[in-house]
């Protein structure tokens, strides 16, 4: 029986992990009284008590979580963006080369952000294989979910009477700046970061990311590309599909719910669509969460997550 607690469980990311856990019959979750959830002895000694411990919450207050949990042997499991990028942490996508056997033996755990998830698995392949060269101009267009702004943006698109701007899409991140950047170019080889475009859908939960290629961009051939994905990508959590069965449409919704992802490979020999499909509170937040998890405890990563 191994023990879990969740620091932030009260947010999008640590209720769905609780979500998850709490079905499981290995898993043992320590909770918080409401009164001391914010205090950072009672949180320590949480930590101290936990095999590992999630920690679900804004950039700053989980450096607080880091920094108490310091001397303590408890595996941390940040899925914030504040040590993402940070080499005492092991990045937390099991799918790239030698990283399930890093991240079995890891104490400092950190997950991958959902719009990062995608470009990551669609771009570190190609680049791995020469496909891409590493000073590629490269675009990512990305479909999120609202629950992947957490409870405001949840609450404002959910209120009544709704805001007629929330039916459309709404793109994000327009200073170039987004805070998933600097992950994106740390692991997939490149040396130059994406134009990238964010887009808020109005579903609650549901992820697309697309990179387009010109011919010009790839060292190879659609062929190439497909055998590239096919080897990387043959399950448990991430596969490779070669053609998607509904009517010439994409859904950004199709994961929704669960915690796969769907590689895909789309257009000509001239203009090619790259795709991934995932939902961004799954393989994008706390279902990459419990599959590292799972590594870390030694057994199926697949167990507790919904493909």
């Amino acid at each position: 029986m191994h023990t879990v607690f969740i620091d932030g469980s009260s947010g999008t990311t640590g209720l769905r992990i609780r979500e998850r856990l709490a079905a499981r019959r290995d898993v043992t979750l320590l909770e918080l009284a409401a009164e001391v959830r914010k205090d950072p002895a009672a949180r320590q000694d949480a930590m101290a008590r936990a095999d590992v411990a999630f920690l679900c919450l804004p950039d700053g207050a989980a450096r607080e979580s880091a920094a108490l949990a310091a001397d303590l042997d408890t595996v941390l499991l940040d899925t914030s963006t504040a040590h993402r990028t940070d080499p005492a942490w092991a990045y937390g996508f099991p799918e790239l080369p030698g990283q399930r056997s890093r991240l079995a033996a890891a104490r400092r755990i950190a997950n991958p952000g959902c719009h990062a998830s995608g470009f990551i698995a669609l771009a570190a392949p190609l680049v791995a294989a020469g496909l891409v060269a590493p000073d590629a101009a490269l675009t990512c267009f990305s479909l999120t979910g609202y629950s992947g702004g957490g409870k405001p943006m949840i609450a404002a698109y959910e209120a009544a009477p709704a805001d007629p701007l929330f039916r459309g899409g709404r793109q994000y991140g327009l200073s170039q700046a987004h805070k998933h950047l600097p992950e994106m170019l740390a692991f997939t080889g490149l040396r130059r970061a994406p134009v990238f475009c964010p887009v808020v859908v109005p579903d609650y939960a549901g992820m697309e990311v697309t990179v387009p290629l010109f011919r010009e961009q790839l060292r190879g051939t659609l062929h190439d590309l497909w055998e590239v994905y096919d080897a990387w990508y043959a399950g448990p959590v991430i596969r490779f599909c070669p053609g998607a069965d509904e009517a010439g449409f994409l859904s950004s919704a199709k994961y929704a719910g669960r915690d796969g992802m769907e590689i895909g490979v789309y257009g000509n020999e001239e203009r090619i669509l790259l795709t991934a499909r995932y939902d961004n509170l799954g393989k994008g937040a706390s279902g990459a969460a419990i599959q590292n998890m799972n590594l870390v405890f030694g057994m199926d990563e697949t167990t507790g997550l919904r493909l």
